[in-house]
């Protein structure tokens, strides 16, 4: 198998990642970045990206990481396609491997950010695709002037939602507590828009046979069941960190890698960034902060 050496290697090529191959490779590392889809993660399904500081106006997320990515380029970091089956340490280089090439790397950071987290109701499996979806950019469309349900309570949920309210009059977000998580701007904007809202439920099954038809729902007070009409449900429950490379690491109660404020682990060299680590508020702003904290500690020990 060959073997190719690297100062630094991040996995995952959001905007943690990204960043990070910034910082590195301006700093003189020779750095890469493992990704095993396109760019972008969770950003890509951005619409409009209006919070991000010195972002006005407001770009779409697929854009904005394109840029991320040929500025990272531009400095010297390659951004390389290929499926990461496992990380071992010999020594003092981590040893990363695909299906035809070992990395090896004194440093490197987990950047792999997190997944949807599914309802696990019956009709969900099966109606997925079928008007079960967890990408309003992706899915809305195709239900312009339908019954949109979506489901959750945070920031991603609501903002969603108001984007799904461009596309249908007829929407309603279900939340199993009695107020949204969301912040106040988002859960503002996402009322001036019409969204209905149905608070102390949860779904317990999604119905229809080739379609998603409607729903069932139970308040978690009550206990009472009772069914909604629907085309499309929209799942936006919270977040899965995908930490299956590096799982003897230490994690937090919701699975998410604890750092310290340099963004490493307690295995030197190792380093985690982004969605994946432990944090109180994960946006973007946030993950390229990581991104670049990281990095910059690797620069500094390698010229130390």
């Amino acid at each position: 198998m060959e073997i190719q050496n690297f100062d630094y290697i991040i996995i995952g090529a959001g905007p943690a990642g990204l960043a990070g191959a910034q910082y590195a490779a301006r700093g003189g590392l020779k750095v890469i970045v493992l990704e095993c889809s396109s760019a972008g993660g969770q950003v890509s399904q951005i619409t409009e990206l209006e919070n991000y500081p010195g972002v006005f106006p407001v770009i779409n997320g697929t854009d904005f990481i394109m840029t991320m990515q040929k500025q990272a380029e531009a400095f010297g970091a390659q951004i390389k396609s290929v499926t990461v089956s496992s990380i071992d340490k010999s020594g003092s280089n981590f040893i990363i491997k695909t299906k035809d090439v070992e990395y090896h790397a004194p440093y490197i950071c987990i950047a792999t950010g997190a997944v949807h987290r599914n309802l696990d109701v019956p009709g969900e499996k099966e109606l997925t695709g079928r008007g079960v979806s967890y990408c309003a950019v992706c899915d809305g469309p195709f239900f312009k002037n339908k019954k949109i349900i979506v489901v959750g309570g945070g920031d991603s949920a609501c903002s969603e939602a108001i984007y799904l309210s461009t596309i249908s009059s007829d929407v309603t977000i279900i939340h199993r507590r009695d107020t949204f998580r969301a912040q106040k701007a988002v859960i503002d904007k996402m009322l001036a828009c019409g969204v209905k809202t149905v608070f102390d439920s949860v779904i317990k099954s999604i119905d229809g046979s080739t379609k998603v038809e409607g729903v069932t729902i139970e308040n978690v007070k009550t206990g009472e069941k009772s069914s909604l009409s629907a085309d499309a449900v929209f799942v936006f429950t919270g977040m899965i960190p995908q930490t299956n490379l590096v799982e003897m690491l230490p994690k937090d109660e919701g699975g998410y890698i604890k750092t310290d404020e340099n963004m490493e682990t307690p295995v030197r060299g190792l380093f985690a960034a982004g969605d994946v680590r432990s944090k109180a508020l994960r946006q973007i702003v946030t993950a390229v902060s990581d991104g670049a904290i990281a990095a910059n500690t690797v620069v500094n020990r390698k010229h130390s």
